[in-house]
């Protein structure tokens, strides 16, 4: 049984925490009765309401999509480029993506309208691996790999500077072009092109092929798929194990 907070959030109406003010508050009802007790669990029966007005969890979406380049990841831009929403079908445009990728990167992202979700796995505290497969153009040395891994400082958008960390696992080495795994647990706006530009390197090629538990195999650029409810389960089931393994 969900906690009444909860139930609130998941209609979309607010937030947990501004569920929590309206409880406090005594504008929350249970079959007719005032609530104010935060931990209160809701059954599949219960009738809740806020303000007199009956909440309805909305259904929960999960869809998988393989951004293509040329396209930056929000709703609207203001200087007029293009964007995921430009392409993804019409009936999946009230989704919101899990992260974001960059508008040359390509790859997974998971659209869904699970707030709580989104949160999770976006969250810097639960550290939540996305793996990616990055052309470079030049030989990626061990102790250059090494420096990824102990972090190294970078400037992100607003100017404040960050030592970024990510792994890296060489998957074809040449003195030309290398193709390397990168996994990251970090958010940092274009983490790995900023990371191997410090090292001298330059991104040819980024694509996301995994986060958490859910990956790109069989999809087609610029394709849409629902994400089966055992896999939701099985994601929700490795989030949980890793706030676990953090606590």
């Amino acid at each position: 049984m969900p906690r009444l907070n909860k139930h609130i959030a998941s209609s979309g109406l607010c937030s947990r925490r501004k569920a929590d003010e309206l409880i406090l508050e005594g504008k929350v009802c249970v079959n007719g009765s005032p609530v104010k007790e935060l931990g209160f669990h809701v059954r599949e029966k219960d009738k809740v309401t806020v303000e007199g007005k009956i909440i309805r969890p909305k259904k929960l979406e999960y869809y998988r999509f393989y951004k293509p380049a040329g396209y930056i990841t929000t709703l609207d831009d203001e200087n007029g480029r293009k964007t995921i929403y430009d392409i993804i079908p019409p009936e999946l445009k009230h989704l919101k993506p899990v992260g974001r990728l960059d508008k040359d990167s390509t790859g997974l992202l998971i659209l869904t309208n699970d707030g709580d979700l989104i949160n999770e796995m976006t969250h810097p505290s639960v550290k939540v691996p996305k793996i990616y497969l990055v052309t470079i153009n030049g030989r990626l040395t061990q102790s250059q790999a090494e420096e990824m891994y102990k972090g190294i400082e970078i400037e992100t958008d607003s100017g404040e500077k960050k030592i970024a960390y990510a792994e890296t696992m060489p998957l074809e080495l040449a003195n030309k072009s290398s193709l390397i795994q990168v996994t990251l647990y970090q958010g940092i706006n274009r983490q790995i092109r900023k990371m191997f530009a410090k090292l001298g390197f330059e991104v040819k090629v980024l694509k996301r092929v995994q986060h958490a538990t859910i990956t790109l195999e069989g999809l087609k650029k610029g394709q849409t798929k629902i994400v089966k409810p055992k896999q939701i389960k099985e994601l929700k089931g490795y989030l949980e194990k890793i706030k676990r393994n953090n606590a």
